[in-house]
């Protein structure tokens, strides 16, 4: 009985998740999409010809920042992902081109990665180039030097491209997403069992960092698309730490400890979300779902 319990509420919440994951990608659906390795030239052709191109010609970078990096850029090599099906990636990856070209950058030293937004392959291309790079949104433009990186541009720049770039080569760039690249470090560091107890220390320094609870969303939904089960509840746990007053952040909790089986936490976490949000319906209909089948 335990064990068609948990499959049907697995069934049931990996549901809402895949649906909440894909309620933040853009509405348009291509016929086909653009995976692994690509090239400017891939963008170049129908359909994605339209937005590149008219996206690359309408931005006019700044010469001034272009001189300074001209020279500067060439002792790095740049990996960026995106998803030719990502409104952020349609609008800043003809922008990012646009400012290699005017730099001079050799493209030999650009490598350009197009990830899926199937819900079991959220962000991952085929060939695995995104594996352990902390790749939670797109485009990522991640720049090295002598193999080492040296800092990143995750989804559009703080100020500008150029201007953003410029700011890294110097050494003075505070990116956006910096409290999501210190938890990913923490799990890097200290595994799922020890995680929580660690980050727990880091809540003054996160606090600051992130802006809102959908940045430790994200980066916990692409967990469950991996199936670390493990490590998503621990962020999403330590998301609702972060944002106690969120019903959301209770409420991603709830949905992935019902997939992972976990039947008695998934109801708490139902009914912490209907305290902040009495009328929430999916906290409802989750606990109408887990209660149905005891």
């Amino acid at each position: 009985m335990k064990s068609i319990l948990i499959t049907a509420f697995v069934l049931y919440s990996f549901c809402t998740l895949a649906q909440s994951v894909t309620s933040e990608l853009t509405s348009d659906k291509p016929a086909s999409i653009l995976l692994g390795k690509i090239s400017e030239e891939s963008l170049l052709q129908p359909p994605y010809k339209d937005w590149y191109q008219k996206n690359y010609d309408a931005y006019s970078p700044d010469l001034n920042t272009i001189d300074e990096l001209s020279e500067a850029l060439k002792a790095y090599t740049i990996t960026g992902f995106m998803g030719s099906w990502c409104g952020d990636s349609k609008r800043e990856v003809p922008i990012f081109y646009k400012v290699l070209h005017q730099a001079e950058f050799p493209m030999s030293a650009l490598t350009l990665i197009a990830v899926d937004r199937a819900p079991d392959s959220y962000k991952q291309s085929p060939g695995g180039e995104q594996e352990g790079l902390n790749i939670h949104r797109v485009p990522t433009f991640i720049f090295y030097k002598n193999g080492k990186e040296v800092g990143r541009i995750t989804e559009r720049p703080v100020v500008t491209m150029e201007n953003d770039i410029l700011s890294m080569l110097k050494g003075e760039y505070v990116p956006r997403y910096a409290g999501v690249t210190t938890v990913d470090n923490l799990m890097k560091q200290h595994g799922a069992d020890n995680f929580l107890e660690i980050a727990k220390a880091e809540l003054p320094k996160l606090k600051e960092q992130l802006e809102h609870r959908y940045e430790l969303n994200t980066y916990a939904k692409l967990l469950v698309s991996q199936n670390k089960m493990q490590e998503a509840i621990a962020v999403f746990e330590l998301n609702t730490l972060l944002f106690p007053n969120e019903a959301g952040a209770f409420l991603s909790l709830a949905n992935t400890l019902g997939v992972a089986g976990d039947k008695e936490q998934a109801l708490l976490n139902y009914r912490k979300v209907l305290v902040l949000d009495p009328e929430n319906k999916e906290a409802i209909s989750g606990i109408r779902f887990l209660n149905s089948k005891i």
